[in-house]
């Protein structure tokens, strides 16, 4: 078979044997007459699958996005095989930062030496995992290396601009903040190659899912405050960081936060970001003097005169583009004169108020008055929620950062060493937080309880929100018991 005679045998193929599912596995028939092709038939499989065209889905402006996977369509090609000369890969350019000790840096740096870079020749797809408005990911994994699992984003730049020009330099702002990103709240980027007019993005993998997929699984679809305080603190500090490299996110919301497979969360898309000026200062003294617990969380005291200068870097500059899911509009973005990094604090108290009661707070039955409530409706909290002392403190937070005017808004003036010094932060000790426990899930994403085992003789383990003076006190009412007994 010549190669025009290939395109059509594909289609044929395709159109006899469709594939089934959503795992993207070719069917046994599929792969008999694959096999009579003069190239490789899974790597065109590989190629087929990945170079759908992208549903022509518009997230700017919506609540969710789509995981589902769209109607499949055959690629039609002048050539039978993949030219090398077609494949740029850059790898090994890429910086490792703290990530360089990451297990899944071995099978990169095999690859890398063996070939030169990691290309689309070298993956395996297992399945899609979910689909934008600027591409597709596909959990996959490096050939002869199974157990290491990562996420390939797949951009198709033609598609794009032909489509929606105005979301070509988002994209080209993604490729250049992931090559440079170097902290554990945020993506690493092991590989990154074009193939004709495809892009390509090898990432981590979490396999946890998305925080707003774990809320809807809760009872009530919310977190426990607890559980809040340790996701918000995470998502605190990965602002943190982008705000004091003069980046701005202006996508906070539960999808684009991820849960890795040791429960940390990660922050993801970055194409409706904006790259500014940074205005470093140095403070007067706002550090609280902590408490002498060797964990992530202790007792807090009231910041002391004569400490230490805070340094604060944040973003300087404006924009006046309309990006974002509609319900994290901050009502600057909305009035469009103009917004900096204080759209981020916003979109965090949206964020925590989503998180503890399961809805957004300004959320109308159309998009229109949804935005109409952000700009003139007063923030209110469900009924009852002021009678649990546990949500005082996120409440008044929320409150705090859900302010119309961004010059009085928490975060706006310090940045985030304003908004980790508020109360409902108390215990969290800041520098340990990587190292604290994250909250535990089961299969169906309901919370983990923990279980405390006493044996006769020895001291309890104490874990979850147990207190030692509460397990001590235990103890001594069922020695007391026992000792009645006898």
């Amino acid at each position: 078979l010549g190669p025009p005679s290939n395109t059509r045998f594909l289609s044929l193929s395709r159109s006899l044997f469709p594939l089934k599912g959503s795992h993207g596995h070719l069917s046994t028939a599929e792969t008999s007459l694959l096999a009579l092709l003069p190239f490789d038939p899974h790597l065109l499989f590989q190629m087929g699958h990945i170079l759908l065209r992208d549903s022509d889905l518009d997230l700017s402006f919506n609540s969710r996005s789509s995981c589902s996977d769209s109607d499949r369509t055959s690629v039609s090609s002048s050539r039978s095989s993949v030219s090398l000369s077609d494949i740029r890969h850059s790898s090994a350019g890429i910086r490792q930062g703290h990530h360089r000790n990451d297990p899944l840096w071995s099978p990169i740096k095999s690859v890398t030496l063996q070939d030169g870079g990691v290309d689309i020749r070298h993956l395996e797809l297992i399945r899609q995992l979910g689909s934008g408005d600027v591409g597709r990911v596909f959990l996959c994994n490096l050939k002869g290396f199974e157990q290491a699992k990562y996420a390939l984003k797949v951009i198709d730049r033609e598609a794009l601009a032909l489509r929606n020009k105005h979301k070509v330099p988002h994209v080209q702002i993604e490729s250049q903040l992931l090559s440079t990103f170097d902290h554990p709240f945020l993506p690493t980027l092991y590989s990154k190659f074009e193939f004709r007019h495809y892009t390509c993005f090898l990432m981590d993998y979490c396999s946890g899912g998305d925080l707003h997929g774990l809320l809807k699984r809760q009872p009530g679809s919310r977190f426990e405050p607890c559980d809040v305080r340790f996701f918000a603190a995470e998502v605190l500090i990965a602002l943190e960081y982008l705000h004091s490299r003069g980046i701005v996110y202006r996508d906070l919301k539960p999808e684009n936060v991820l849960r890795r497979e040791d429960g940390h969360v990660m922050l993801t898309d970055f194409d409706l970001c904006f790259l500014s000026d940074v205005d470093p200062k140095l403070l007067s003294p706002a550090m609280a003097n902590r408490g002498t617990s060797t964990g992530c969380f202790s007792h807090w005291q009231r910041p002391k005169p004569g400490g230490m200068p805070e340094f604060v870097a944040e973003p300087s500059s404006s924009s006046r583009a309309c990006v974002g899911t509609h319900e994290y509009l901050a009502p600057e973005i909305i009035s469009g004169k103009g917004h900096g990094s204080g759209v981020d604090w916003w979109a965090f108290g949206v964020f925590l108020y989503e998180m503890l009661y399961g809805c957004t707070p300004f959320k109308g039955g159309s998009k229109e008055e949804t935005l109409r409530n952000i700009m003139s409706k007063p923030l209110k909290f469900p009924a009852g929620s002021s009678d649990r002392p546990d949500l005082t403190a996120a409440n008044d937070l929320i409150r705090r950062l859900l302010v119309k005017d961004p010059r009085k808004r928490l975060g706006c003036c310090k940045g985030a060493a304003e908004v980790k010094n508020h109360t409902f932060f108390d215990k969290i000790q800041w520098p340990l937080i990587r190292s604290c426990s994250p909250p535990r899930f089961d299969g169906n994403g309901r919370r983990r309880r923990h279980v405390i085992v006493v044996r006769k003789g020895r001291k309890g383990i104490v874990r979850g929100g147990w207190s030692w003076k509460k397990l001590y006190s235990w103890l001594a009412s069922r020695r007391r018991r026992e000792r009645r007994r006898a």
